[in-house]
């Protein structure tokens, strides 16, 4: 507890990371106070039903990724997930087309084209999202009554273009927490909205069990048990790694490479999930359409089973297409992220090579199928952990809101991005200790 302390105390001593601990506090506090502002036009006391209808399943998620304001008709209704769909999007045709291929291998002005794309794509999808979730309220109970300006063009147009601009100032908000504050704004956005609702399900869980036959205190303490070993689970997927041995040859005087005089021996880490929470987020997004579409078609055979099995996140068909997306999506997303042959071709630059293997292509394609091997058991143990919410549903019958944080998209997403945002912090704390070092050996010297 003391070296704790202590570690809070160094972490405000350092002015910059202070700032930008800050800056990402009083922005993250923005985004909550603006899911809490109803969109004009709307009479709040009459949106219980809206709330009612959103607490499970796979509105449930949707309302959980949007911090309440989905079910709150506000202003960030529709969230940060149409620029997430756009980010899939973007990178879907990354592989496809060649113009977004070359500015993938272009650097930072590169990556700047491909934001604006992806910003100009997310108003896009906000287009067609905004009128959609509009029409959709008095599906999900908000009476007739509670439009006060009625539903016409003098409510939707507005609304439409709140909504819009709602989303780009959410993205706005996690871009500039990321420029200026620490962490990945966007994922924290998603994460803050996600805990926001999780003392009420745990309230909810707790009431279950303690005011019925159904376990009582002994069984949440099993529960709270059980859910910190899912979070040591999803703590060791996150950061367990397989260590690759690397050598470097020493200089010759001709600026060459002896290899016959091998120097320091190193390590290239390979994370056995290298794409973090992205598969899940991305997966999560996907799935949103198959119960959308079924809905939508509800009047033919095929809508109304995919309207079924689809529509309750804890059905064995909607987790089996949701495990099988997040494997797909981490081989994709591991793929684009973790550059193999460009990993070969550094290493070959300074004179590194891996033992018994060729430096150049060889290595590159070592490293890819260490990467393929590696990269299986962790997409697999990855898709068990966001499908295990339904399991303890339908095999402990925990009850489904707390379930959402009993592993799944919500638990994996608060690790990761929690893990993500302290290693930052990390970073500055022995940046600031390697300078102390620095400063003191000069001194030594000079004395």
């Amino acid at each position: 507890m003391k070296n704790f302390i202590e570690t809070l105390s160094n972490i405000w001593k350092i002015e910059e990371l202070k700032g930008r601990i800050l800056i990402t506090l009083g922005l993250l506090l923005v985004y909550r106070f603006g899911a809490q502002i109803v969109l004009p036009g709307i009479d709040t006391t009459q949106l219980a039903q809206l709330s009612s209808n959103t607490d499970s399943g796979i509105l449930g998620i949707l309302n959980a990724f949007t911090g309440g304001a989905f079910a709150n008709a506000s202003v960030f209704a529709l969230g940060i997930m149409p620029y997430i769909s756009a980010s899939i999007v973007v990178q879907l045709m990354g592989i496809a087309i060649p113009y977004l291929q070359k500015l993938q291998k272009e650097g930072e002005s590169g990556r700047k084209t491909i934001n604006q794309i992806t910003r100009w794509l997310t108003i896009g999808i906000c287009v067609v999202q905004a009128p959609a979730y509009l029409y959709s309220l008095g599906a999900l109970g908000v009476p007739d009554s509670a439009f006060v300006l009625g539903k016409g063009l003098d409510f939707i147009i507005p609304s439409i273009i709140i909504l819009v601009t709602g989303t780009v100032f959410a993205m706005w908000l996690g871009e500039k927490i990321t420029d200026k504050g620490i962490g990945n704004g966007i994922s924290l956005l998603i994460m803050v909205g996600i805990i926001a609702n999780m003392p009420q399900a745990f309230v909810q869980e707790f009431i279950s069990r303690t005011s019925t036959t159904s376990g009582g205190l002994m069984f949440v303490l099993i529960e709270i048990i059980l859910w910190f070993l899912v979070i040591l689970g999803s703590v060791l997927l996150v950061m367990a790694t397989r260590q690759i041995p690397v050598q470097y040859a020493r200089r010759t005087a001709s600026g060459g490479f002896d290899k016959n005089a091998v120097g320091t021996r190193q390590y290239i880490p390979l994370k056995l999930n290298a794409s973090g929470v992205m598969p899940i987020i991305f997966a999560q997004a996907i799935m949103f359409a198959p119960g959308l579409l079924g809905k939508t078609f509800n009047n033919t055979a095929v809508g109304q089973w995919m309207e079924v099995q689809f529509q309750d996140i804890f059905g064995l068909a909607y987790n089996l297409l949701f495990a099988l997306l997040i494997i797909i999506f981490t081989y994709f997303y591991t793929a684009i992220t973790v550059p193999t042959n460009k990993m070969a071709d550094d290493l070959k630059r300074s004179g590194g090579f891996i033992p018994g293997i060729r430096p150049g292509k060889e290595t590159g394609d070592f490293l890819d199928k260490i990467m393929s091997l590696i990269t299986l058991p962790g997409s697999i143990f990855l898709a068990l952990l966001a499908i295990l919410p339904a399991l303890a549903v339908k095999l402990v019958d925990i009850q489904p809101g707390w379930a959402l944080f009993y592993g799944g998209t919500s638990l994996l997403i608060m690790v990761g991005v929690a893990i993500d945002t302290v290693q930052q912090v990390n970073a500055y704390l022995l940046n600031r200790h390697y300078d102390g070092l620095m400063k003191s050996g000069k001194n030594r010297k000079e004395v």
